[in-house]
């Protein structure tokens, strides 16, 4: 029989959540201030007595915002679409297949997600200008490889390898062949951490912002992180402006987490099927 929780739990468990969730409703309490109310005595006050949508607006209406977000999501679908892809086959191999060199090329994955983005810009940005691929999706897709694929690699090959061998061997019996194996067999039991490793992924390249400001510097091209950072002007910062692009920014990605919780959950627990 199972102890039910004490009200302590419940009152940790609340502070928690409030701890958790308060800068994102510090940000939404923020973008709906008028200007008046973001500095001063009323700044810190968690509510406004004269509500606007007015910060809103200024976002879609002065600024190119809704490039900003086609962008990021172009940028980072493909992104995804591809890491996951390609890391889908060398996991798999890392995890499955026996091959000299293999700790090694796991270490070496491991050595390349982390090294600081400011030590490899400059021969990533001269590679891209020599193809003319600044100021392009590409140009963004490319070297974000450089830290989503390392990420993918190490989540799904840890996922593979819970996967059970038994499987494998009996569909190799059945005359399956590896491929067949792969497709038939093991992504079905691996679609929960693909998809985390996806959401994982994609949220990655969303945020992402170094890379972003350096290649891209053509407002055609810019991603949301940049454009959000260009908001200030010379002599201002327009802090309700920014807390309301911040918000539209952050609900494409709390939806998402949203409907796809339970393979998020699934995918961070499982690993192995049940007998």
């Amino acid at each position: 029989m199972q102890k039910k929780a004490s009200p302590l739990f419940y009152v940790f468990l609340i502070l928690f959540v409030f701890v958790v969730m308060f800068p994102f409703l510090w940000m939404l309490i923020s973008s709906i201030k008028p200007a008046t109310e973001l500095f001063g005595g009323k700044a810190f006050t968690p509510y406004t007595s004269h509500p606007t949508l007015e910060n809103y607006q200024s976002v879609f209406f002065e600024h190119p915002f809704l490039r900003y977000l086609w962008n990021s999501t172009v940028v980072s679908t493909i992104t995804t679409v591809y890491a996951v892809i390609v890391a889908s086959f060398a996991a798999y191999a890392i995890a499955r297949l026996q091959f000299k060199g293999k700790t090694f090329i796991l270490g070496l994955v491991l050595s390349v997600s982390m090294f600081p983005q400011i030590a490899t810009i400059t021969p990533i940005y001269i590679f891209l200008k020599n193809l003319g691929l600044t100021n392009s999706y590409l140009g963004l897709i490319i070297p974000y490889s450089t830290f989503t694929l390392p990420l993918s690699i190490w989540i799904l090959v840890t996922f593979f390898r819970k996967i059970p061998l038994d499987l494998e061997e009996a569909a190799k019996i059945d005359g399956a062949t590896l491929m067949q194996t792969f497709w038939k067999v093991i992504m079905p039991l691996a679609l929960p951490g693909i998809f985390t490793t996806a959401i994982l992924v994609f949220i990655a390249a969303w945020n992402e912002f170094f890379f972003a400001l350096t290649i891209n510097t053509d407002d055609k091209y810019k991603t949301v992180p940049i454009g959000i950072a260009m908001f200030q002007g010379q002599f201002t910062i327009p802090w309700g402006e920014i807390a309301a692009a911040t918000v539209v920014v952050s609900v494409p990605l709390v939806i998402m987490v949203l409907i796809f919780q339970r393979r998020i959950v699934s995918g961070l627990t499982s690993g192995s099927v049940k007998e």
